[in-house]
Order: C-alpha cells, then structure tokens, then sequence
C-alpha cells in the first residue's frame, strides 16, 4: 500500500523532477556565464577588476545558500521587483553557483604556465586570441570536472527553492506527504523522503561517474598531444 502511494503521484514527481533539472540547467548556464567574467578578472593585471571579483566570490561564497534565497525572494518587491519563486530561485542560486565557480576558473587559468602566454604575446597574437586558442583550451582540463561537481551541487540546492514555494521535485514530495497525511491518517513521510533520497543520489552518482570519465578522456587527450596540465580542484564553499 505504502509503495503504491509513489506510483500513484508518479507524474506528479516526474513534473518536479522536470522542474528540478530546469532550474538546475538555467541555473547552471548563467552561473558558467559568470564564473567566467569574475574568473577572468580574478586573474586580470588590472588591481580593481581583481579586486571587484575578488569582493564578488567572498561575499556570495560566505553567505548561506538558504539566507541568500529568502533574500533575494522577500527583498526584490522592496526594490519594485516581483520574482516568481522559480525566478528568484535562479538568481539566487546562479550568484551562489558563479562565487564558487569563478575560483575554478581562476584556478584553471592560473594552471597554464605564465611562458605560453608571454610567449604568444611575442608572436603578436591578439589578448582574445590568446586566450581563445592558448590559454582556454588547456584550462579546460582542470575546470571541468570540478564544474561538473558543482552541477551536483546545484541540483541538490534546488531542495531550497522549495523554501519560497517553487514546485520542484522536493517541494511535491512535501505536498505527497502533508496531504497524504490528511487524507489517509498515517504520514509516508519515512517512505516518501527515502524515495527523494535515492532519486538524488542516482542523479549525483550519475554525475560523478560521468566527470571521472570525461576526465580521464580529456587527460588522455592532453597527455598525447603536450604536456598534461595539472589538474587543480578548488574548495567549494558547501554553505547550502
């Protein structure tokens, strides 16, 4: 009876499963958008745009995820602003995600040693060509796969949007519960979290899986064509 209840509300959780990778991938497109910028700054010879990315990575870095998410929920209407749940949940989590990912970026940069790009600079290529066809290529290994953690990250982040009321995965499981609770007498609660519990870890399990291959693949790559880049693997700032 109990294991009935999950196939009972299957396209119910299919729906916020969908939502769930949703907000994961937008969430992730913007964060990779800015992780660049302020990665590239952190790295720039310039003081003040260092010091712009480096004011951006500490603050959102060292806020809790959940006080991030409220604010930004409940502050946007003081500034004119009316965010759905869903919206406010992306920007929350696209800050938070970008903190984190601009010091893989930085660290991937720096990884490429300083003499290829003097060395480019004395061909006469182009900053952007440089970092194009030089620098961006090779740094790549060492960003992906911490990149692709912080992916799993964000889709277990996305819990939180649940908080301010976004109907994601997490968010229908309460609802199965509360008003399983109600109608039938007895709480699924025990079976219901279990079921959510597995569903994230396959996703992230998944996930991991996939990066170590991807890294190996990328290694192999590096490894036969030039010297192997050292893969660097920042800290990420688990304050979810």
């Amino acid at each position: 009876m109990d294991h009935q209840l999950i196939f009972e509300n299957a396209d119910f959780f299919l729906t916020g499963l969908l939502l769930t990778f949703e907000l994961a991938g937008i969430t992730l497109f913007f964060a990779t958008i800015l992780s660049v910028i302020f990665g590239t700054m952190s790295t720039s010879r310039h003081s003040g745009l260092r010091t712009i990315a480096k004011c951006y990575v500490e603050l959102f870095r060292n806020i809790p995820l959940i006080v991030n998410v409220l604010f930004v929920y409940f502050g946007a209407p003081l500034v004119g602003l009316s965010l759905s749940p869903f919206t406010a949940s992306i920007v929350s989590f696209s800050v938070w995600g970008s903190a984190n990912g601009s010091e893989m970026v930085r660290a991937g940069l720096n990884s490429v040693s300083r003499h290829q790009r003097v060395s480019a600079m004395a061909m006469g290529l182009k900053p952007w060509e440089i970092f194009w066809f030089i620098i961006g290529p090779q740094a790549l290994l060492p960003i992906i796969p911490p990149f692709t953690g912080l992916f799993s990250l964000l889709i277990q982040a996305t819990s939180l949007a649940s908080m301010v009321g976004a109907m994601e995965f997490f968010r229908r499981a309460q609802i199965v519960v509360e008003r399983t609770t109600l109608q039938e007498g007895f709480s699924p609660a025990f079976l219901i979290y279990g079921f959510v519990l597995a569903v994230y870890f396959v996703i992230c399990a998944s996930l991991a899986f996939l990066t170590k291959k991807m890294e190996q693949k990328l290694t192999n790559r590096w490894s036969s064509r030039s010297t192997p880049v050292q893969v660097v693997k920042p800290k990420v700032e688990n304050n979810i």
